[in-house]
């Protein structure tokens, strides 16, 4: 019985609820159609059903683009002097066993590809000194024509390298300006990304002068224009051009933890690869300069530190003896807040600016030393340490099968030695390959015999038989020794 009163009772307060509810709901059906009624009788341009304001009515805006970017003249001009290069690398290996004292080394092949930038109609190109590097054979693709294309010369500090190929006809790329560069302007990044060849992506310049410590030079020079035009791999050593087809910069590099675009990619600015071009062409090699002194960027603790009051310049924090800066009267501890009175920000800006100068320039520096403004002059001088034209020299043994270079005065100072022979190219089936040095190494002794010529070294070892001792210096510039047998 009470189960039936308690259930009796849950239905009656539904019943309840739900003609309250229903009554709510015909008071807003009235409502809305009063409003109608109310809309009908106020403007004749509403319509009776309520629903009818919510319908959706054409809308048409009308947008100026005549300041758009228009990247189909510089598409045209740039896509017409951009090629492609593959290379052929060739080389032997052992299998670091046993057997290597009975079979001959093995030999493979290794494959690559890149852009270049026609640079003069007879035939020159630019592309990055990575893209070439090691190889045997250079192949430029240029339309549906190939060429086989010559190294000229290359320049590791800056990651550029000058071909030529025989034409005397292609459509040389129209130079720009990197120091006219603004940051936020439109650029296109033209090359040959995955092997897809004319390929252009458009983007901004997203900061100028970065260096990214990428070259593994012990001189390296790195100021580069930071774009967000995408760059892949096979854009190395394509163009980056302006709004007017003008190239501003080589593709060098990106950032990338997979190894493909991700939002960042490097360019050397085209007035540092003028002047390496120019210089390899009529010289052979770069004429560098060198100040004798290493720069530092300064941070808030620096400048704290120092009671600077600001970041602006670059910490004077080495000196060698004897340099360019050492002669100018330069001091460790001095910050140098601007050259030729042009206002120095970081370190990439100084190196940039200098690296367009040549051996004999005279610059003028102003910095700061214990909260006191002073003048310096320098003279900055070549490798060598002199003002002279350097002229490359590559010495070539028939006898040991490979090429050499004396090591510069600058260099040895550097590494601190006294004496060294840079090893610059192995044939593979010479007599030097069984030794299995790595390019780039410095022979500073034999069996403890100090080798400062190639003619020494030629010397010894066509005479020495038994345990062989090479003693120098890696590319990482740490002293080893290698350890051999010769029959």
């Amino acid at each position: 019985m009470k189960k039936f009163i308690y259930t009796s009772f849950i239905g009656f307060l539904s019943g309840l609820f739900g003609l309250y509810a229903g009554l709510k709901l015909f008071e807003n059906e009235l409502t809305i159609e009063n409003l109608s009624r109310n809309a009908e009788e106020n403007s004749e341009t509403i319509s009776n059903n309520a629903f009818d304001r919510f319908e959706a009515q054409p809308v048409y805006i009308t947008r100026d683009f005549s300041d758009a970017p228009d990247f189909v003249k510089a598409s045209e001009v740039s896509t017409s002097s951009v090629v492609f290069i593959t290379t052929l690398s060739e080389y032997e290996y052992r299998t670091g066993t046993v057997f290597d004292w009975f079979f001959e080394p093995r030999s493979s092949q290794r494959q690559g590809s890149g852009s270049g930038v026609i640079f003069s109609k007879d035939g020159y190109i630019v592309t990055n000194n990575h893209v070439i590097d090691d190889a045997d054979k250079i192949k430029v693709t240029w339309g549906k024509k190939s060429y086989s294309a010559e190294l000229i010369g290359r320049d590791p500090s800056t990651d550029i390298a000058v071909l030529k190929v025989a034409s005397a006809d292609l459509p040389a790329i129209p130079l720009g300006s990197s120091a006219s560069v603004k940051v936020g302007e439109w650029v296109l990044a033209v090359g040959n990304p995955f092997n897809l060849t004319s390929t252009v992506t458009a983007g901004i310049v997203s900061a100028k002068g970065r260096n990214i410590n990428i070259l593994k030079d012990k001189f390296p020079i790195e100021s580069f224009i930071q774009t967000d035009a995408a760059i892949n791999p096979g854009n190395s050593g394509g163009a980056l051009v302006n709004q007017a087809g003008e190239l501003i910069g080589i593709n060098t590099a990106i950032v990338s933890r997979t190894g493909s675009y991700a939002g960042y990619g490097f360019a050397v600015p085209v007035d540092i690869v003028k002047k390496v071009f120019n210089d390899i062409v009529k010289y052979g090699e770069v004429q560098k300069v060198f100040t004798g002194a290493d720069f530092v960027e300064i941070d808030s603790d620096l400048a704290e530190k120092l009671e600077l009051g600001d970041l602006k310049g670059v910490l004077v924090a080495n000196i060698r003896d004897d340099g360019a800066a050492d002669k100018a009267g330069l001091k460790e501890g001095d910050v140098v807040r601007s050259v030729n009175e042009m206002e120095i920000k970081n370190k990439a800006e100084i190196e940039e600016y200098i690296a367009n100068l040549y051996p004999g320039d005279e610059i003028s520096l102003s910095i700061l030393r214990d909260n006191k403004r002073l003048t310096k002059n320098m003279v900055l001088l070549n490798r060598e340490g002199g003002t002279g034209v350097i002229r490359k020299e590559v010495f070539h043994s028939d006898f040991l099968g490979a090429k050499f270079e004396v090591v510069s005065k600058v260099e040895k100072d550097l590494l601190r030695i006294d004496n060294g022979i840079k090893v610059v190219d192995i044939d593979n089936s010479g007599f030097f390959a069984q030794f299995d040095l790595p390019e780039g190494f410095i022979i500073t002794a034999i069996n403890r015999r100090s080798i400062d010529t190639p003619d020494d070294l030629t010397d010894i070892l066509s005479r020495i038989k038994g345990r062989v001792e090479i003693y120098g210096i890696n590319e990482s510039g740490r002293k080893v020794y290698y350890s051999y047998y010769l029959r």
